[in-house]
């Protein structure tokens, strides 16, 4: 089981930069500690010989620090971009890795991009759809060695039940994205 052991202030930091910002707002000057980071993918993924969605469950260790008794979080298959080269590619990238399929680059179809994390990193973040089936499934996926990344399948049935059921922590960007899926996809089946 996972467990806090300790928290201690990072000297140099590998991924984000903790920052003191000041602006100033109708003449007066004031301040703001923010964290800068990675903008990121995500990646709503529906597997449609299963009529499921791919998704992954994988240990936050900022969520096991709020709920110590769970760190587990269900979320959309995602990662940061790290390397120069086009966000559509990196998104791929995470698909196999994470999940195991390997999808074609032209597949991918933007649904948006917005920011997350306002209050503390204000990262930016492109949202995307594909599909897959059983031919693209290369791996087991699960990610690097230092993930613990497993991948779930939730049923299109059961995805609505599945949003608002808080027995399974979960990020904003499922919700967001099974919404615009069955706004814009589940219609036309």
């Amino acid at each position: 089981m996972y467990k806090i052991n300790s928290i201690q202030t990072l000297d140099n930091p590998k991924f984000i930069k903790p920052v003191l910002i000041s602006y100033s707002f109708m003449g007066v000057i004031r301040k703001w500690e923010a964290v800068v980071t990675h903008d990121s993918v995500a990646i709503l993924l529906w597997h449609k010989q299963k009529d499921t969605f791919v998704i992954v469950k994988q240990l936050r260790a900022t969520v096991l620090n709020k709920n110590q008794s769970d760190g587990m979080m269900y979320e959309l298959c995602a990662g940061i971009v790290d390397k120069p080269t086009s966000l559509e590619q990196i998104a791929k990238e995470e698909v196999l890795e994470e999940c195991g399929y390997d999808i074609a680059l032209e597949s991918l179809r933007k649904i948006s991009s917005f920011y997350t994390n306002v209050g503390i990193s204000g990262t930016h973040q492109t949202l995307y759809y594909a599909e897959c089936d059983d031919s693209m499934k290369i791996n087991e996926g699960g990610g690097l060695e230092e993930e613990d990344i497993e991948v779930v399948y939730i049923s299109t049935k059961d995805a609505k039940e599945f949003m608002f059921n808080e027995r399974y922590q979960k990020t904003t960007g499922v919700m967001l994205a099974f919404y615009w899926f069955f706004d814009n996809i589940n219609q036309t089946r």
